[in-house]
């Protein structure tokens, strides 16, 4: 967040304060904001605390129970099951890549359109949104091997690591772990040294 990002204080009420405008403001106002690009902090008025997440989390919320969701239950539950596990930083760095990857290519699709059309007038956020349509099941192909691969390199990377984990600890004299040595079981019908 840079020296420059707008200050908005949220009270106990739940009201949101721009300080830049001296306006109380409403979360379409923030959601605003954020499509607008500019940079913000929501803080808590009294105790100084950083809500800018939760308030993002909010807008998300309120959109994905507004029309057409963009996350299914399935999506989210698999997230939910990322928290509190070994992988959870890096699932976040992998959703994160994954967004700048998609931005980037939609940025292309914006350039290669205005290539076409020119800085046409008549290029509208409208127009804009037909055109990708039209353009629909070429990107979804595209954005499906993509993620395909993108998919596969995050489970061989995982793979990798529980590989490496099995081969650092298996060294070390832990019973019953994995590969340590004299882990084995003994079958059953087998010598008891103790009878």
């Amino acid at each position: 967040m840079s020296a420059q990002a707008r200050t908005i204080k949220k009270y106990p009420n739940r009201r949101l304060y721009d300080t830049e405008t001296s306006s109380y403001i409403t979360l379409a106002d923030v959601k605003k904001l954020v499509l607008e690009n500019i940079e913000f902090k929501v803080e808590d008025a009294k105790t100084k605390d950083d809500l800018t997440r939760s308030i993002l989390l909010q807008i998300i919320l309120e959109e994905e129970s507004a029309g057409e969701p963009m996350f299914s239950s399935g999506s989210l539950s698999q997230i939910i099951r990322f928290y509190g596990n070994a992988m959870q930083g890096m699932m976040g760095s992998y959703l994160e890549k994954n967004i700048q990857t998609f931005m980037q290519i939609q940025q292309k699709l914006q350039d290669q359109s205005r290539q076409v059309y020119g800085q046409n007038p008549m290029l509208n956020s409208e127009t804009w949104n037909e055109f990708v349509k039209m353009q629909g099941p070429a990107m979804q192909g595209l954005m499906s091997r993509y993620l395909e691969q993108s998919a596969q390199t995050f489970l061989n990377m995982q793979n990798q690591l529980t590989a490496q984990t099995r081969n650092l600890w298996g060294n070390f004299p832990f019973p019953g772990f994995p590969g340590a040595p004299g882990s084995e079981t003994k079958k059953d019908g087998g010598d008891d040294p103790k009878s």
